[in-house]
């Protein structure tokens, strides 16, 4: 019987995990699409204001302008013979500095079949994007910081356990602390925030390698299970194509606080990664993926290319034994800081905290 229970169990957190990748996928392409007519948005030009009929045009040649016979003296007027010669000196000089200074840059062409995919907390940025949200928003009296820590140590000994756990209350609680609280607020929030607490804190080895990505023409996608609101919002600062992040339910531009399908964790990055990839015409054996988390090994595994940033220690191991590329803009000592709570990987903390945000609400 108890066999049958943890068969259901598995079940049911991948047919979670499916739901929530397939809705994040589906919310990143609609994000990012809003985004593309926002930036291509005609400018309104301001209307040509029309000449009264009785308003003559001024006619230029009606009056030649007469040029007095002591203004023609005090001119020193050049010969064409001097006047050329300077315009053939002028050509040859703009020539040469045409061949000494570059050119324009010549357009990115387009490559519709690669893409790179970013994990964000450890891996694009120094910590969790979602406990910097947090400390934005306690900042801002949305709650305090003993309501955060309850539910938050619950939620960190639920992960370090290694279990999976209950398919309900931690989900149905992740994003309630959203609820009735409209989009467009939250969006506005998010903003400031960033600017405030987050801007400062991208690895810049990490941003230099999804330039590189973009140079290449191709595109470039963060994946993390930051509500993907906020995570569109970090990727648009950091000028990447999109965000796959955790979808939150909404009617109406107003938040629900109920989750679609689960928090985009795990083996559910996959299948947001595999969803977006059908949906954008992605070959996955050309694309490349970039997380600090053993939990992101799903995600790495679907992908051609797998990198290794700032990896934990299980991590590592992995990357290692499958001979992935490892990167570690860390010292040994920041390292050892950061390597606890990257054990808990990024779903980890955003659950964390975003259901410790809910822990007053309940």
């Amino acid at each position: 019987m108890a066999l049958w229970r943890g068969k259901d169990k598995n079940r049911e957190l991948e047919r979670l995990a499916a739901m929530a990748g397939e809705a994040s996928a589906e919310a990143a392409v609609a994000l990012e699409h809003a985004q593309t007519l926002s930036d291509n948005g005609e400018v309104e030009h301001a209307p040509i204001p029309d000449v009264e009929p009785d308003e003559a045009p001024l006619d230029v040649a009606a009056e030649p302008l007469g040029v007095t016979a002591e203004f023609a003296e005090s001119v020193d007027v050049e010969s064409s013979e001097e006047a050329a010669e300077k315009g053939r000196a002028a050509a040859a000089a703009a020539e040469e500095l045409a061949v000494k200074e570059p050119g324009p840059p010549q357009p990115v062409v387009p490559d519709l079949t690669a893409a790179a995919f970013f994990d964000v907390d450890n891996t694009m940025m120094m910590g969790a994007s979602m406990f910097h949200f947090a400390r934005g928003l306690a900042a801002r009296k949305y709650f305090t910081t003993s309501d955060l820590a309850g539910f938050a140590w619950q939620q960190v000994k639920f992960r370090i356990g290694g279990k999976e756990g209950n398919v309900g209350a931690p989900r149905e609680q992740a994003l309630s602390f959203v609820a009735g609280r409209s989009v467009e607020e939250l969006n506005a929030v998010g903003e400031e925030i960033y600017d405030e607490l987050m801007a400062d804190k991208i690895w810049s080895g990490t941003k230099a390698l999804a330039q590189m990505h973009l140079d290449m023409g191709q595109r470039v996608w963060l994946v993390t299970a930051t509500p993907v609101e906020l995570a569109t919002m970090i990727a648009r600062r950091l000028g990447l194509t999109g965000a796959l992040g955790t979808v939150a339910e909404q009617t109406d531009g107003v938040y629900t606080g109920r989750l679609v399908g689960d928090l985009l964790h795990g083996r559910a990055k996959a299948h947001a990664v595999r969803a977006l990839a059908a949906k954008e015409g992605l070959n996955l054996k050309r694309c490349t993926a970039y997380s600090d988390s053993l939990n992101d090994v799903p995600m790495l595994s679907v992908v051609g290319a797998a990198v290794a940033i700032n990896p934990d220690t299980g991590l590592r191991d992995v990357a290692r034994e499958r001979h992935w590329e490892i990167r570690d803009w860390r010292t040994g000592r920041k390292a050892a800081k950061i390597g606890v709570p990257s054990v808990l990987g990024a779903g980890a903390v955003a659950g964390a905290v975003a259901a410790g945000l809910a822990y007053r609400k309940r």
